[in-house]
């Protein structure tokens, strides 16, 4: 019986997707029930939250009931990312940038704002993104590493088993090397992985996928995250779990 109400529920959420022209996120949002209510975590750290569009799909597709740390540098979608939380008391936000270092640096600010970056835009990107991916300000952004933050956020909400994902716009393997030795406490990770460059000195897919099994993160679930880009791929997302904390 069980299966059966199992089974039901993952058909209505596709015809739901279908309806909204989400379909694309049905591989994303399963892969993110089963990986959260498994391993039991019990904050997700949020990182390129932007208006906080993953956020409020956790909460309302993929039933993720837990803590969420919601961080965004672009001032200028902050304070919808504020109101969108506001109403949840488990969901916090933070307008800065997680990087490899702690002090302020320039942050893009692109016409399609979700393609905002500390990451300029890569001179070799498609045509499709050239009128979207292109710096139309910059402005001064607080930016910390995640092992200078951790401690006290760790103290204030008491969480144990964290999940880190990150969206930062090719900024995302900087976003793990300051995590430090704190990356190892994440059950799992989400990041980008670039097939083709948007980014001027972003990390591929292949270096990213192998510097994070060098620190036992393996690969979980893959997916397109670039909907019409057909035939070729411009960048997937991973999930990625700890193997020293999971059994798997």
């Amino acid at each position: 019986m069980n299966r059966y109400w199992r089974e039901l529920s993952d058909r209505r959420l596709a015809a739901r997707l279908a309806l909204a022209g989400r379909v694309h996120q049905y591989p994303e949002i399963q892969a993110l029930k089963r990986f959260l209510a498994t391993f039991a975590v019990d904050c997700l750290f949020d990182v390129g939250a932007n208006r906080g569009q993953y956020a409020t799909m956790l909460r309302k597709d993929a039933g993720y009931k837990g803590l969420i740390l919601s961080f965004e540098p672009n001032p200028d979608v902050f304070a919808e990312l504020q109101r969108h939380a506001a109403s949840d008391r488990r969901w916090h936000v933070f307008n800065m940038a997680l990087s490899d270092f702690d002090g302020t640096a320039s942050f893009n600010i692109m016409a399609a704002d979700q393609f905002s970056s500390l990451k300029a835009p890569s001179g070799e990107q498609d045509a499709i993104f050239a009128d979207r991916n292109k710096v139309t300000k910059t402005v001064e952004m607080q930016c910390c590493r995640l092992d200078s933050v951790l401690p006290d956020l760790q103290t204030q909400h008491g969480f144990a088993r964290p999940f880190l994902k990150m969206d930062t716009q090719g900024h995302d393997l900087s976003v793990c090397e300051g995590a430090g030795d704190a990356l190892a406490q994440m059950l799992g990770i989400q990041t980008e992985l670039g097939v083709r460059p948007i980014y001027e000195g972003g990390t591929g897919y292949r270096a990213m996928i192998d510097w994070l099994e060098a620190r036992a993160f393996v690969p979980s679930a893959f997916f397109a995250n670039n909907k019409g880009h057909f035939p070729l791929l411009v960048e997937m997302d991973g999930i990625f779990v700890n193997r020293t904390l999971v059994a798997a």
